[in-house]
């Protein structure tokens, strides 16, 4: 996205990445990278992941609950730590649909959230370049928060405890 003429550019607050209108133009590329997959299935194979992803660099506007922060970090987990990704998935949207007294932890999200962010996805030239490069941002955006993954593998247990 280059700027136009009168438009700044500066970091996105949240992730790092250098755009038109900082968080505005952050927000932009990814709304944009979300028409991408929804107009296009073969964009879509990873679509919880982008979402996930973009959360967790988002934090402040995406996971202001504990179940939308139990969310995103288990629906991370269940992409990259498990083969079971689809049903860890539906026993956390189960687990979180009802009344809950989970807490939403109150200890800093990590300042640094990863060394990619959703402009390399949005640079993507075709579909399997797309899917690999948000598999590649949903990586560094985990590595970055590999305090919290003990947090989600116990959500992930409680989730799916039959």
């Amino acid at each position: 996205m280059a700027a136009n003429q009168g438009e700044s550019v500066n970091a996105c607050p949240e992730c790092g990445t250098v755009v038109e209108g900082g968080l505005a133009g952050c927000q932009k590329m990814f709304d944009e990278v979300l028409a991408r997959e929804f107009s296009d299935f073969r964009y879509a194979r990873e679509h919880r992941l982008t979402v996930d992803a973009y959360c967790l660099q988002h934090p402040t506007k995406y996971m202001r609950s504990a179940k939308s922060y139990a969310a995103h970090l288990t629906g991370m987990y269940a992409a990259l730590e498990s083969e079971a990704a689809a049903e860890i998935n539906r026993a956390a949207q189960q687990w979180l649909s009802g009344p809950s007294d989970l807490i939403r932890p109150d200890h800093p999200q990590p300042q640094e959230r990863g060394t990619l962010t959703i402009s390399h996805v949005y640079e993507a030239k075709n579909p399997d370049e797309h899917v690999h490069r948000v598999r590649q941002w949903a990586e560094s955006t985990w590595a970055a928060w590999r305090d919290y993954h003990d947090m989600a593998k116990n959500w992930v247990v409680e989730a799916t405890r039959k």
